[in-house]
């Protein structure tokens, strides 16, 4: 195995590299939401949410788990900003927050059937 005897070989490309790199606080955030996404029960709700709107309950059904587990599970995609939530009379209706977090899934699903 090959170790690297100088600390940078290619301080050029090094440099470049550093330059396109998004600041902490993004890198931060693009952590959270795949961190938010690598728990099973949360994703099953956004791909549960991929094609409609669902009220808790129903996700709670289509997702085998209990009203409170759902709820607080949307809470966390609620902040991270990957859900977002409508009222209708007494029934809060869950969607997928934007186009961005559709397409995000599909590549997914595109890069695991590959």
């Amino acid at each position: 195995m090959n170790i690297c005897e100088e600390k940078c070989i290619n301080e050029v490309n090094v440099n470049k590299t550093l330059k396109t790199l998004p600041d902490q606080e993004d890198i931060l955030g693009i952590a959270q939401i795949f961190k938010a996404l690598c728990d099973p029960s949360r994703l099953k709700i956004v791909l549960a949410l991929l094609k409609q709107e669902h009220c808790v309950c129903d996700i709670a059904v289509i997702c085998n788990q209990t009203e409170s587990a759902i709820s607080h599970q949307l809470r966390v995609l609620r902040t991270l900003k990957i859900v977002k939530n409508r009222r209708e009379g007494k029934i809060v209706y869950y969607t997928l927050d934007d186009d961005h977090v559709i397409s995000l899934i599909h590549m997914s699903l595109d890069h695991i059937k590959h």
